[in-house]
């Protein structure tokens, strides 16, 4: 399966509390404008809703959620590790998905 192939599976994801989005990264040299967030951003961005618990009682509050899609093989490049890495150290959901599968478990803990 191609990682194309896997990032649309896990696309369908997409729905209720959870929404993700497409984040394309690059340069368009013949219009000098740069694409996406930063270079090694995931290939998915969004958010999971979660309802805070105690103090908060019954406000939701939106997660940033980011998934890099590798098809089975694939390799992660530092800044793509980087990336996850402080997303998940400030508090956010971030994790390389080489399946549907994989997704669906990051996104139900």
């Amino acid at each position: 399966m191609t990682e194309s192939e896997i990032l649309k599976q896990i696309l369908t994801l997409s729905r209720g509390d959870t929404r993700l989005f497409r984040n394309n990264v690059g340069f368009d040299a013949t219009n000098k404008v740069k694409y996406g967030l930063i270079k090694g951003s995931s290939d998915l961005i969004g958010w999971k809703t979660i309802t805070v618990t105690q103090d908060m009682v019954g406000k939701k509050i939106a997660v940033f959620t980011a998934i890099e899609v590798k098809k089975p093989g694939g390799r992660i490049r530092p800044d793509q590790k980087t990336f996850i890495h402080n997303v998940n150290t400030s508090g956010g959901i971030a994790s390389v998905c080489y399946s549907i599968e994989e997704a669906q478990q990051l996104l139900s803990e």
